[in-house]
């Protein structure tokens, strides 16, 4: 029998978990308190103890196989996030009101966004939604699921055809805000094999401030990445081009290139590890790979990374790391909030690989 797992939708969050476990299967409250206290529920994949702990909109729960029974689940009309019967009554007359502890609770203030920190495991890829207002909604997107779906997909395959690919972020997010019929508006990517923070807009409007704050690369972008030797801190600069002369994106000596593109990227080494570091790359712009291409052809390549290893028409540099993606983390991102015109920022940890090779690294673990 499989653990009982649903994801906190409107109705839940802001209510306490031993609350949300009470209402979504009809237990005494005694039970509910008894399944946190023992150890028998997860929120985020983490084991939580605590019946007080108000859950966020987006959070994953999980309950262990066989410690509650989810009634009449072949007769029962299912709604979004799951564990809840749906009302049948033909009128609004026969619906009882809702209690107290059902009902939707305020939405969060865009001008104070709280900060989850909360690592997602890149096995078992799950967004968790960090903050959420009407304008936007900031992701901490797990390693193995891409941000958005690519143009010529979306082309290719049209509306329908979609649903039978690969899911992406972008896909995900609407129903997981309670909205199933609203998509949201990607104006940033991430990498499928990076981690981190990603931003989507909710509204047209809100969409469009993003847009324009990305394309004048006035966002705040820093991310973490674990090298193979290390690089000297300082400024990166280059032009950008699709081919670089081997097949790869990357920089060209053609300063007036007709496709090229400027990137800059701010590098600090915050520690050391033998051929290993430990880096910050702060982004003035915001191109594909930027930050893999610029510590690829400064010599000190990604831990993992397999495509920008090598100088042109070279060898791929050795790693030794025996890392199995390129360990690359969006950490924070910051902008200018579209509807109050506050800055807003957020910072989330590194998943657990990047964490694990890490101590790995600083304990001398890995190949020299």
């Amino acid at each position: 029998m499989p653990p009982i797992h649903f994801v906190v939708d409107r109705r839940d969050a802001g209510q306490t978990l031993a609350a949300v476990l009470k209402t979504r299967f009809g237990i005494p409250w005694a039970q509910a308190k008894r399944l946190v206290e023992n150890r028998h529920v997860k929120v985020s994949g983490q084991v939580e103890t605590d019946v007080a702990r108000r859950l966020k909109l987006g959070k994953r729960v999980e309950l262990e196989a066989g410690t509650v029974e989810v009634k009449k689940a072949d007769k029962t009309k299912k709604v979004e996030g799951g564990g809840r019967k749906a009302d049948k009554s033909p009128s609004k007359k026969a619906q009882k009101p809702p209690r107290k502890d059902d009902r939707q609770p305020a939405k969060p203030p865009a001008r104070r966004p709280s900060v989850t920190t909360s690592p997602s495991h890149p096995s078992a890829p799950f967004p968790e939604i960090v903050y959420v207002d009407d304008a936007i909604v900031v992701v901490n997107k797990p390693v193995g699921l891409t941000t958005m779906r690519q143009k010529d997909e979306v082309e290719e395959f049209g509306e329908h055809g979609q649903k039978f690919l690969t899911r992406t972020l972008a896909g995900l997010l609407p129903g997981l805000l309670g909205t199933p019929d609203k998509p949201v508006i990607a104006v940033h990517r991430l990498d499928r094999d990076t981690s981190g923070l990603v931003v989507f807009a909710r509204t047209r409007a809100a969409g469009e401030s993003l847009t324009q704050q990305f394309r004048k690369h006035s966002t705040e972008r820093r991310y973490l990445a674990l090298t193979r030797s290390v690089p000297k801190s300082g400024r990166i600069a280059s032009v950008f081009v699709p081919d670089r002369g081997d097949g790869r994106r990357g920089s060209t000596t053609d300063l007036i290139a007709e496709d090229g593109k400027r990137a800059v990227t701010h590098v600090a080494v915050l520690e050391t590890f033998g051929r290993f570091a430990l880096v910050e790359c702060r982004l003035d712009t915001g191109r594909t790979h930027q930050v893999r291409i610029h510590l690829g052809e400064a010599g000190t390549p990604i831990c993992g990374e397999a495509v920008y290893d090598r100088p042109i028409n070279g060898k791929p540099l050795s790693d030794g790391s025996g890392a199995n993606r390129p360990m690359l983390h969006a950490a924070r991102l910051g902008f200018t909030h579209p509807e109050t015109g506050d800055t807003v920022s957020w910072n989330v940890e590194p998943p657990s690989d990047f964490t694990e090779l890490l101590a790995s690294l600083r304990k001398g673990e890995r190949g020299t």
